[in-house]
């Protein structure tokens, strides 16, 4: 049963009991005054002792998780400013970026599947590729390559004039002038004291003492070139020399032993395509290799721009000296062709070749274009390297940077405030006499050492420091071409007998 309280007052009276003797004691008990106040305060102080008990579990169970999970904390945020370091740098979006990384990752397990390698994670996703890289210039986004519009492209046209070079106004080339020296026998010329073992009939034979006065520069320069006799290899069929001889400007590429496949050039104009050649140098086992793969040559010698011209006769054994015949001596096999650019075989030349005259060359007063080297600057650190990827013998190495060290060549030259260590795969020059002068000395250095064409340029460049170079960057190379990568996998390589 419930209590029912009233508002009326009651007074309770306790009379003293007279048997004990004691006093009487009053209590007067108010109705008014209510449980209620005491009830509220009994909540609120409860309430309040709640909180207090709350707070120091609350703390506790921080200190608990912070000193459990305190190494992601540290991470977490890492991980954020790194990912904005990253897109903020990377040349495309982010999307981009991660779309690359992902296609380059992919191509990675699979030559690694494959037993292949891809240098510079080149691939088939790069073909065909027509975007423009670009790079931070200041702070600003800029292209890597600054090419005119197209409608003043096609207005472009080679220069007539050849550009004056000062101090060398002519080369002569070293040829083999009495067949009674050696009765033009290869057996015969084997048998003289050889400077290098690379030295053949093609090259003739460059004593030390003609490789240091080929370096003193004079109006009129002797050197050897290639092409020493008529009977020293790489050959090529009289219609072919026909073609060759009424180029004026030049796109080459070259393919021996059956290494890589042609890659057709892209973002030409068609005015561009009637005022240069395009060239490519095969063997007669590329030939074979890619009739297979059923790219066969049409009755006018083509694929598609290329004009393929086969080579017999192959003058070395090892087909890397090969290619360093078009690629070096360009000159002499166009011998009309005022400019030219090479292309190696592993990229797609991807940009009109008349535009990339024109901002390369011509726009910076320059006879010759090459990007500088990415990785290093030292020219004898990329010889260790070079020994550590099997791409020349140690001894081959050690010879030659010996030599250099004995002609007081320094650890990091540089030219006009660039690295004059250089990646080579691309060569953009106008064939002038200090250009082809050039070119010459670079084919011996390469021919006397190793094939490793980066060891020897900057060499020759300090001996003739006056030519006017155009050290590009490495975005702008990969502006001008696409990697595509080799089709095989660089081994230590196995001398013959």
């Amino acid at each position: 049963m419930v209590p029912s309280w009233s508002n009326s007052t009651s007074r309770t009276s306790i009379s003293p009991d007279r048997s004990c003797g004691s006093n009487s004691i009053s209590v007067v008990v108010s109705d008014d005054e209510s449980d209620e106040p005491s009830r509220m305060r009994f909540r609120v102080t409860k309430k309040t002792k709640r909180r207090k008990d709350r707070r120091p579990n609350f703390c506790f169970r921080a200190l608990r998780n912070i000193s459990k999970w305190w190494f992601c904390l540290l991470l977490l945020p890492a991980l954020v400013l790194f990912y904005f370091e990253l897109f903020k740098t990377a040349p495309h979006g982010p999307r981009e970026t991660r779309e690359k990384f992902l296609s380059n990752s992919s191509r990675a397990v699979i030559s690694r599947e494959k037993g292949t390698e891809i240098s510079e994670k080149g691939g088939e996703s790069n073909l065909n590729r027509l975007d423009m890289p670009t790079r931070s210039v200041n702070g600003v986004r800029e292209p890597c390559l600054k090419l005119l519009p197209p409608e003043d492209i096609e207005h472009l046209e080679l220069p007539f004039a050849q550009t004056s070079d000062i101090p060398v106004r002519n080369v002569v080339y070293a040829v083999l002038e009495s067949r009674d020296e050696v009765g033009d026998n290869s057996t015969a010329f084997k048998q003289l004291e050889m400077e290098s073992q690379n030295f053949n009939l093609f090259t003739g034979n460059q004593t030390l003492h003609e490789r240091q006065e080929s370096f003193k520069v004079r109006e009129t320069m002797n050197v050897h070139c290639g092409f020493y006799s008529e009977h020293g290899g790489f050959d090529i069929d009289l219609e072919d020399k026909r073609f060759m001889n009424n180029c004026k400007a030049v796109v080459s590429t070259c393919t021996f032993g059956g290494g890589d496949d042609l890659y057709q050039p892209i973002g030409m104009l068609q005015t561009s395509i009637k005022k240069v050649c395009y060239v490519a140098f095969w063997d007669e086992i590329t030939l074979l290799e890619q009739e297979a793969e059923g790219k066969k040559l049409g009755e006018d010698r083509t694929i598609g721009v290329w004009r393929v011209i086969v080579v017999h006769n192959l003058p070395f054994t090892d087909q890397r000296l090969n290619g360093k015949i078009p690629k070096m001596l360009g000159h002499r096999l166009f011998p009309q062709a005022r400019y030219s650019i090479w292309v190696d075989s592993k990229s797609q030349f991807r940009r009109d070749p008349i535009a990339v005259f024109e901002a390369l060359l011509w726009r910076t007063n320059s006879v010759l274009a090459i990007s500088e080297h990415g990785a290093r600057s030292c020219v004898y650190d990329e010889g260790n390297a070079i020994i550590k990827k099997h791409k020349a013998t140690p001894e081959e190495v050690d010879r030659q940077l010996t030599q250099y060290r004995l002609d007081g060549y320094p650890k990091d030259a540089r030219y006009d405030g660039h690295k004059a260590l250089a990646e080579a795969s691309v060569i953009v020059r106008e064939h002038t006499a200090m250009t082809n002068l050039f070119m010459c000395l670079w084919f011996s250095e390469v021919v006397r050492f190793t094939s490793r064409d980066q060891l020897s340029f900057p060499y020759v460049l300090k001996h003739l420091h006056t030519m006017r170079i155009n050290m590009f960057p490495v975005c702008t190379r990969r502006a001008l071409v696409n990697s595509m990568g080799h089709k095989h996998k660089a081994r230590p390589l196995i001398r013959q007998a």
